[in-house]
């Protein structure tokens, strides 16, 4: 196993190769600007909004994975606002969870029966913090 999000497994074995690629990591912080008559606003730092990571995961058929079975588990992640962990390599990602915001699913390749064989799913997740943190 090379990481995971839920049970989306990144692997990479014999039989079975799901991998992610081309991920980014981004964060923001949040300031207030504050008017005054006649003279410079002022900036305050009040936080930093919820840290993002983007990523694309290679789906197919070729290579072990039921790529519509991946998809729909997805789905249900953004569809449920399930907050997850990520694990990419050995690590856990950011301090508690993830939700799944957005995603873009390039169909590639299709069997004689029309079914997707081999998809690239483009997601974009943002951390999903506990109250007290």
């Amino acid at each position: 196993m090379v990481g995971c999000f839920g049970e989306v497994v990144f692997r990479v074995e014999e039989d079975e190769v799901e991998t992610f690629d081309n991920v980014e990591w981004s964060g923001e912080a949040r300031y207030a600007v504050h008017q005054r008559h006649l003279q410079n606003a002022l900036t305050e730092f009040t936080g930093v909004e919820p840290d993002k990571i983007a990523f694309e995961v290679t789906l197919s058929e070729a290579l072990g994975i039921n790529v519509m079975g991946e998809l729909v588990k997805l789905w249900a992640y953004e569809r449920e606002g399930t907050a997850l962990p990520l694990v990419l390599g050995t690590r856990p990602m950011g301090k508690y969870r993830w939700n799944l915001i957005k995603h873009t699913i390039q169909y590639k390749n299709y069997d004689a029966d029309g079914n997707v064989v081999h998809a690239v799913a483009s997601l974009e997740l943002q951390e999903y913090l506990r109250n007290w943190e």
